[in-house]
């Protein structure tokens, strides 16, 4: 098998379409040669615990409503086209997502760690859910096959919370500095939402190189 880390964050739209992007290349290519494991970036580690009005957060961060708009109207065109249905009207808050990576990083231990990074996406975009709240973290655990009562302890916690921060602060030290970013076989790092035709091409030159066809 070959190692993919995946940078991400939660509330990252890019990396919700890059994550479709990739998905549809690995059902196309079963045999990929992948072992995938997602790793913490936060877009905002200096968030609120509480989060924040997701009107005055996207204005802020892209001066101005229109800048918003605009840059949010292309991200929906884009995510259209892999028929993703956001709904970014129902997010009324900006999380921060310090405790939802938390989460990924605890079902990676149980080999969750996929069916939670989606559970997150879906909950955010689709269904406008507060995924900086516990309560709505354990529900998702729950339905992704944890112990959502162990999740609660944990959340209330500081477990691991530093741990995630430093995971983070490296990558950035190591010159990441967007989401999503894919690194191939510790190796190759891929930034940005990439097509599924580009992850085909890839994929088939490492079974290429593996020797499979």
């Amino acid at each position: 098998m070959i190692k993919l880390d995946i940078l991400s964050d939660p509330i990252c739209p890019w990396c919700y379409i890059g994550k479709t992007r990739l998905e549809r290349a690995l059902a196309a290519e079963p045999d990929h040669p992948f072992a995938i494991e997602w790793h913490p970036f936060q877009l905002n580690p200096e968030m609120p615990p509480e989060g924040m009005d997701r009107r005055a957060y996207l204005e802020a961060k892209f001066g101005g409503r229109e800048n918003a708009v605009r840059v949010y109207g292309e991200i929906e065109r884009h995510a259209t086209e892999e028929g993703l249905e956001l709904d970014f009207g129902a997010i009324k808050r900006t999380p921060n997502t310090i405790d939802a990576h938390r989460l990924i990083h605890w079902a990676g231990i149980e080999g969750k760690q996929d069916a939670v990074v989606d559970a997150l996406f879906r909950a955010y975009f689709r269904e406008g859910r507060d995924i900086g709240n516990g309560e709505v973290l354990c529900d998702l655990a729950d339905g992704a096959g944890l112990d959502a009562s162990v999740i609660g302890k944990l959340l209330k916690s500081d477990s691991d919370r530093q741990m995630i921060r430093d995971r983070d602060a490296h990558s950035r030290k190591m010159g990441v500095d967007s989401v999503p970013t894919f690194i191939v076989d510790n190796r190759h790092a891929v930034p940005g939402a990439q097509s599924s035709e580009l992850w085909l091409k890839v994929i088939r030159e490492l079974k290429q190189g593996q020797g499979t066809s």
